[in-house]
């Protein structure tokens, strides 16, 4: 995990005011030992700008893939004081998504449908088990609060005769001020990858 992350970023994030830091990601920094804690997805993350490290301190249900920590150091770093507005778009409605987000950046969201197929309770146990909230959308939607300014919703259709079960990804309209295309794509990844993991 951290030979994945670039050690650029601990080292802009430890150049940085903590206050600002804190303000800005609603988190905490201790001063001993000169560290953040972050809760993401329900579980706290605490990060050493120093040390080049990320550790999980709480219950994670599962070991989240590489790209969840840079989500993490990233939301840290760039993240701005800005109140979600509860506007749900696409990767498709991003600047530049509908072509970014093909081929090595497509979403990965077969992995929550092949699970689960037409198991529209399975996908709902799944959803409540990591902390979601059911929305009224599709044939059974979830948000989850990946992070303090970072909600998602996921949105799943059961198949038929004519269309294959089917899952999507939601973004709150202010993802696109707070992160890139590349690092919605590494919070997309984690997103399909724990929901649709055995």
């Amino acid at each position: 995990m951290i030979n994945f992350i670039d050690k650029s970023y601990f080292t802009e994030l430890a150049a940085q005011d903590p206050k600002d830091i804190c303000k800005k990601a609603l988190c905490e920094y201790d001063d001993v030992s000169k560290s953040y804690v972050i809760s993401v997805w329900d579980d706290k993350y605490i990060v050493y700008p120093h040390e080049h490290k990320i550790d999980c301190i709480s219950k994670a249900i599962n070991k989240p893939h590489e790209y969840f920590y840079l989500f993490i150091i990233y939301y840290l770093l760039k993240a701005k004081e800005i109140k979600v507005c509860n506007e749900w778009i696409s990767e498709k409605d991003i600047s530049g998504g509908a072509t970014f987000f093909r081929g090595p950046h497509e979403i990965p969201t077969h992995l929550i449908s092949e699970l689960f197929g037409n198991n529209i309770e399975g996908f709902r146990k799944r959803c409540i088990r990591l902390c979601g909230a059911a929305i009224d959308m599709a044939d059974a939607a979830f948000s989850f609060n990946i992070a303090p300014r970072i909600p998602v919703a996921v949105l799943y259709w059961i198949g038929d005769d004519d269309f294959s079960p089917e899952a999507n990804i939601l973004y709150d309209k202010t993802i696109t001020k707070q992160l890139t295309s590349d690092i919605i794509f590494a919070l997309a990844v984690e997103i399909c990858t724990r929901i649709g993991r055995l």
